[in-house]
């Protein structure tokens, strides 16, 4: 089994900072350790509390912030929501939901990422 963990420029209205962020594609949603954020983004209470599966059975973790920050892959710029999750052992990962969102490819052969420039292109009307 192969793993990318690439560093990516994570940019918020408090500043900007490098994450080591890992690319899974078994994890529904992006999220980051909320030891990151302080100078990046202020985090946003979510309506609900989230409980979030673990890898072991029966254990959750509970989630009650958001951020919205934009990063850049391959000089490519794109945002998304990452949930502040705690004790997170990453310092950021980039779950299902934005890979399809912005149709990033993970190529388990060179361990590298591709986003199209396309995708990420804003059109104005």
């Amino acid at each position: 089994m192969s793993v990318i963990k690439l560093p990516l420029l994570f940019v918020g209205s408090k500043g900007e900072k490098h994450l080591y962020t890992l690319f899974d594609s078994g994890a529904n949603l992006s999220c980051i350790n909320p030891d990151y954020v302080n100078n990046l983004e202020t985090p946003v209470n979510l309506g609900r509390t989230r409980l979030i599966a673990t890898a072991s059975e029966g254990h959750y973790i509970e989630v009650k912030e958001r951020i919205t920050v934009e990063f850049y892959i391959n000089d490519v710029l794109l945002s998304d929501e990452f949930l502040l999750v705690p004790g997170l052992s990453e310092e950021a990962i980039i779950g299902a939901a934005t890979l399809q969102k912005w149709r990033i490819k993970l190529n388990f052969e060179y361990d590298t990422v591709e986003v199209d420039p396309k995708v990420a292109r804003l059109q104005l009307i």
